[in-house]
């Protein structure tokens, strides 16, 4: 089993480089989808999303129940998970317990059976921002990203669609 966290910065090549480690396990990738089409523009973005993947993917949509979906699918071929940060703003934005939530995220990845590359972004680079709900994201992101860092075999950070190896 591994766990393999991909992250970057937005339009880094993260999601290309996911899908390429999960494509290397053997059997059928899952395809777990956090985000929701809730606009045209992120319709869009779906769109060009499963285009880029074909249809070899069995996907699943999972806005909020992340760890009982990876559950379900464990048994099957690797599973690829994108994306953690709009997973954390579905939380936050439904006003669930994202810190207890993402503990048992990280209490069950531990003791899956398949692979799971997950895809997250790194907010924390940037200016510090200037509304309390945008830097309650960010930090939220920052100790969602080092909690399953804590305990993925491995992490890689991408830029300009070059990973760099963190661990």
């Amino acid at each position: 089993m591994a766990v393999i966290l991909i992250t970057g910065g937005a339009r880094s090549g993260k999601s290309k480089r996911a899908e390429s480690r999960t494509r290397a396990f053997p059997g059928q990738p899952v395809y777990v989808a956090t985000a929701e089409a809730l606009d045209a523009e992120m319709e869009a973005r779906i769109g060009k999303h499963r285009a880029r993947r074909g249809t070899d993917w069995i996907e699943r949509e999972v806005p909020l129940d992340l760890v009982p979906a990876l559950v379900a699918t464990d048994g099957g071929g690797a599973r690829l998970v994108d994306c953690l940060t709009l997973w954390l703003s579905n939380l936050m934005h439904a006003e669930r317990d994202w810190e207890h939530e993402v503990n048992a995220l990280a209490a069950t990845l531990i003791n899956l059976k398949n692979p799971v590359v997950l895809v997250t972004n790194e907010v924390g680079l940037g200016i510090v921002p200037d509304n309390a709900l945008a830097r309650s994201f960010r930090d939220a992101a920052g100790i969602m990203n080092q909690t399953v860092a804590a305990i993925a075999d491995e992490v890689e950070f991408v830029v300009a669609g070059l990973p760099m190896k963190l661990k």
